[in-house]
């Protein structure tokens, strides 16, 4: 196994997450080798607190392949997105693909993904066209988290949920996953300006093991999608969602004032006698309240920024006279 601290730099890291996939693994490395045969490469297995010998097996492959091997072994089980993460921490490549250990994607699929990264795209992102799952509990679920999911982020995939997919590192740089998250990470590559593409790849009914995941991470996935959309709409000026949302309630409350006055004129109600008046009262104070906390909001939004010498742009490149110098810079 590479020492701790030793640096080896490759052209690509392949970034694979494992939770119990003891069956699978030996098989998956040899495919996986076979396939970048051609190519300088390495394999981060990241092991997800794995109870069925997974890790022992990821031990005994790192003895056969030193080379190009690399295993994470993560304290307990943290989720699909952190194994991601801390594969992607750990790699070195220039480019990552990240794949499932279930031996679903198909590793063969590789160099087409990196055929369009050398074509000058940054992100490669594979369609499941012919995905091999249960109807009811995975593909109509998944169809519809992929149309809200486009819907909402403006970056239209028809298979954001596909594991089989390659990024160039610079687009990786300046957010954190979190959650369900990583099926996110198109969306916030599109956030930056990069150049994506989404190409079809082949899908393998499962062989050996068990489905990790039923309908329960849907709706995770769609909460989550709340948080994407706050960050990638709102996060650099939040007083744009809590003083619009505090202005429109303020109108209404205004409207209702006015209406509460011209039945007071026209048909001599008493305004304190009218559930109308209650209701204009919380509206104006909720409206108020919304517009306070986009100001806090909008200084913590400024703190963050400023205190980290985060920039709010991102910089393809810097066209100078004696060439191009590539500066990509993370945005948050």
């Amino acid at each position: 196994m590479r020492e701790a601290g030793e640096v080896m730099y490759v052209n690509l890291s392949v970034v694979i997450p494992v939770y119990n996939e003891v069956e699978n693994l030996r098989s998956l490395h040899h495919d996986l080798s076979e396939a970048l045969a051609d190519r300088d490469y390495e394999l981060v297995f990241v092991d997800d607190g794995s109870t069925d010998g997974s890790i022992e097996e990821l031990n005994s492959l790192v003895q056969l392949d030193p080379q190009h091997t690399l295993v994470i072994e993560l304290r307990r089980n943290f989720g699909q997105t952190a194994a991601i993460a801390a594969g992607i921490d750990h790699s070195c490549g220039e480019v990552i693909v990240t794949i499932d250990a279930d031996q679903q994607n198909d590793p063969g699929d590789i160099p087409l993904l990196m055929e369009k990264i050398e074509e000058g795209y940054d992100v490669v992102s594979g369609w499941r066209i012919d995905r091999q799952d249960k109807l009811l509990t995975r593909k109509i679920p998944s169809r519809i988290a992929n149309g809200l999911i486009s819907k909402v982020t403006g970056v239209r995939l028809h298979d954001y949920g596909c594991t089989l997919k390659a990024y160039r590192r610079e687009v990786l740089q300046g957010f954190r996953l979190y959650g369900e998250m990583h099926r996110f990470i198109p969306a916030y590559a599109g956030w930056v300006g990069a150049k994506m593409i989404e190409i079809p790849v082949r899908h393998h009914p499962r062989k050996f093991g068990k489905a990790k995941y039923g309908l329960e991470r849907t709706i995770k996935v769609l909460l989550d999608l709340f948080t994407v959309k706050f960050l990638m709409s709102y996060a650099s000026k939040p007083i744009y969602l809590f003083g619009g949302t505090g202005a429109g309630l303020i109108m209404v409350s205004v409207f209702l004032l006015g209406v509460l006055i011209a039945r007071r004129i026209i048909l001599d109600e008493h305004l304190i006698r009218s559930p109308l008046l209650l209701m204009t009262v919380m509206l104006f104070i909720l409206g108020f309240q919304s517009i306070l906390m986009g100001l806090i909001a909008e200084l913590l939004s400024r703190t963050y920024h400023e205190s980290q010498a985060k920039p709010t742009y991102s910089v393809r490149a810097v066209l100078k006279s004696r060439g191009i110098e590539e500066e990509v810079k993370g945005r948050v």
